[in-house]
């Protein structure tokens, strides 16, 4: 029965057939006063009739970077400016003044030895930072041996080096050298549980 009803209206005009939703227009915003004064002269340019497709997304994988055989250079810029004259000892800033004095008394027990005999100043550096991270959990003082640099051509190269990486480490808290010259002992900050 309605729907016989609601044939009849449709004959008469009184109901239209259902049509798409006509989307509301968007707001206009307000024109900026300032940009319609400074834009009062442009001439807007002409339509050139082409169609612009929009650019492409950016792949959301970052792209593969070939892999430098020598390492990566930024890695192992410190030591590249070294100073002329090579340090004795470190102590860093707010710490205790007896600390060095402790650190050569052998007040902390040594907990773990490096030997960086043979290595190049990059593998040095590499291994340097792996260890010191390892040794942070077995204790507080570690010996690392640097040698004299009696093998090489001109200047010891990992004497110098190894003294002003420890001196840059964030876990490095002071460093002294050993009795004979060819090592230094570092106190590194403590592991936090």
């Amino acid at each position: 029965m309605l729907k016989s009803l609601k044939d009849k209206l449709r004959a008469r005009g009184a109901i239209k057939a259902p049509s798409a939703p006509t989307p509301a227009p968007l707001p206009v915003p307000e024109p900026d006063a300032d940009f319609q004064r400074e834009m009062r002269g442009v001439t807007p340019l002409a339509d050139d009739g082409r169609v612009h497709f929009p650019l492409p997304r950016p792949s959301p994988h970052p792209k593969k970077r070939p892999r430098n055989p020598a390492g990566d250079v930024r890695q192992h810029a410190v030591g590249w400016f070294e100073p002329a004259e090579e340090a004795q000892q470190f102590i860093r800033a707010g710490m205790q003044n007896g600390t060095l004095r402790k650190l050569r008394a052998a007040h902390w027990p040594v907990c773990a030895e490096l030997d960086l005999h043979g290595l190049d100043r990059y593998q040095a550096q590499d291994r340097l930072a792996v260890f010191l991270h390892h040794a942070r959990q077995h204790g507080q003082c570690v010996r690392i041996i640097h040698g004299r640099g009696i093998g090489s051509n001109g200047e010891p190269v990992l004497k110098r080096t190894t003294r002003l990486w420890l001196t840059h480490h964030p876990d490095v808290l002071a460093w002294c050298d050993s009795n004979d010259g060819g090592a230094l002992l570092v106190l590194l900050r403590k592991m936090t549980d």
